[in-house]
């Protein structure tokens, strides 16, 4: 995405967590109908300037309650023989370690732990800390705000397989990490990342 688009959603993000914590500490039905009208503006914006239809954007928009926060994406880097796991997902046909968003009720290593189950068909445990990372998520286009997490797990059991959302799994050594990554799901940097925590048992956590 060019370097303006990024701007623009930055722009739209801020101002849609403004609107919506404004609605939190809104003190009577005026202020709230002010912050929701501000909310339906943001959305005809982004879907005037983007391919996303306007009426499930306004009702995410509003479906967003309280004090507006960043969601988090937990990702799982799994290897074996020195070859990292990735999934290819089926939205664009892009690699990308397990993982999406957590769900509530989760801790976040068991929601990393679940995701390499269901899109890749390996039961591991979270070993360490790879990094955490700021995750304006851009292609595709997410409108709010992420952090995202990646742990370093072993392989309990298992085969691959793929699934609803994921067409193949492979694992890849470092020299034949495709190129084609889904969106920002995950990046070279943390590939690179996981596998420095693979090989430096004792290196920090990275974070941003």
């Amino acid at each position: 995405m060019e370097p303006k688009s990024v701007q623009f959603l930055e722009w739209m993000r801020e101002i849609q967590a403004l609107a919506q914590t404004e609605c939190h500490y809104a003190q009577d039905d005026f202020q709230r109908e002010r912050c929701h009208r501000l909310m339906d503006i943001i959305a005809e914006i982004v879907s005037n300037n983007t391919e996303i239809e306007l009426p499930p954007l306004a009702r995410a928009f509003k479906e967003q309650l309280g004090y507006a926060t960043p969601k988090v994406d937990v990702r799982a880097a799994v290897f074996r023989e020195q070859k990292i796991l990735l999934v290819r997902e089926r939205i664009d046909g892009g690699w990308t370690m397990p993982g999406g968003w957590a769900d509530v009720g989760d801790t976040p290593s068991k929601a990393a732990e679940r995701e390499v189950w269901e899109e890749a068909g390996f039961r591991v445990k979270a070993r360490s800390l790879v990094g955490v990372y700021d995750a304006n998520r851009v292609n595709p286009i997410e409108l709010f705000h992420a952090f995202k997490i990646i742990f370093l797990c072993d392989i309990l059991g298992g085969e691959a397989r793929a699934s609803a959302e994921t067409s193949d799994v492979k694992f890849f050594a470092m020299d034949e990490i495709p190129a084609s990554f889904s969106g920002e799901r995950t990046t070279a940097r943390h590939v690179r990342d996981a596998f420095a925590a693979l090989n430096n048992p004792g290196i920090a956590s990275v974070f941003d």
